[in-house]
């Protein structure tokens, strides 16, 4: 991640001694988006944990912006409820609730059963090797116990099967949905626990290659209710800085 913006230079045709014009900023949507995509980032790889405090001079110290810009940020952050925003306290990555995990998930079993369904009826050859190769770089991960990697590589494989019916919307709503998820992850999930979703995955594919709408249903149903069942319930909490300055 760039920590600096870089220096550019203006040139211009021959003129009277005059200062040199200064380098454009960034502009502010772009500054901004850059801010929220570094946090959420952070979050969904395991490096922000929920409960951080989120201090706006800090994060404005980072990305050399003012602390207007870090606030429009969290005030992004909020509505993608990625980010609680307490008065007179600040801001802090948010720490769902295990009420809210279990409307999360039970949602997510809503939508991706009819949509594994639906894929049964479509899905190509190509698509399931595609899939298959997702899985040997989820099973890698989990072997050298790349936390980082496993994380996303796990959420991602919902998102590839949204993608695979050609449904935008319900990809971003997916996405949102296990944006969400990942501060669950953060909060409760074990390492064991993401061995399990693997090898869950692996049998979803199965079923997908062999169009097997009811089992595929099943297994997924199956898949997101065991993830929900094995959450842990003590968070922890890591470094501002070192989260939003991986080494």
């Amino acid at each position: 991640m760039a920590r600096s913006r870089a220096n550019l230079k203006v040139i211009s045709p021959p003129s009277p001694p005059k200062a040199r014009a200064a380098a454009p900023a960034p502009a502010p949507a772009n500054a901004t988006e850059r801010i929220v995509e570094s946090i959420t980032t952070a979050i969904v790889e395991r490096r922000l944990m929920p409960g951080t405090k989120l201090a706006e001079q800090q994060i404005a110290d980072i990305f050399k912006v003012s602390r207007t810009l870090v606030r429009q940020a969290l005030n992004q952050l909020s509505r993608d409820h990625l980010v609680t925003l307490e008065p007179a306290r600040g801001a802090f990555v948010a720490t769902p609730s295990i009420e809210e995990a279990r409307q999360v998930f039970e949602v997510r079993k809503m939508v991706e059963a009819a949509m594994v369904k639906q894929l049964c009826a479509v899905i190509t050859d190509a698509q399931v090797a595609d899939l298959r190769a997702h899985l040997k770089q989820e099973a890698a991960a989990v072997a050298r116990t790349d936390v980082t990697g496993r994380t996303r590589l796990l959420a991602d494989f919902h998102v590839v099967l949204a993608l695979m019916l050609g449904n935008q919307v319900l990809a971003d709503l997916l996405a949102d949905l296990l944006r969400r998820c990942s501060l669950i992850a953060l909060m409760y999930q074990s390492s064991h626990s993401a061995e399990h979703s693997a090898d869950e995955h692996v049998a979803i594919v199965e079923a997908l290659a062999a169009r097997d709408a009811r089992a595929a249903t099943r297994l997924m149903d199956s898949h997101l209710g065991n993830v929900e069942r094995n959450l842990r319930t003590q968070p922890r909490v890591t470094d501002l800085g070192a989260a939003l300055n991986p080494t």
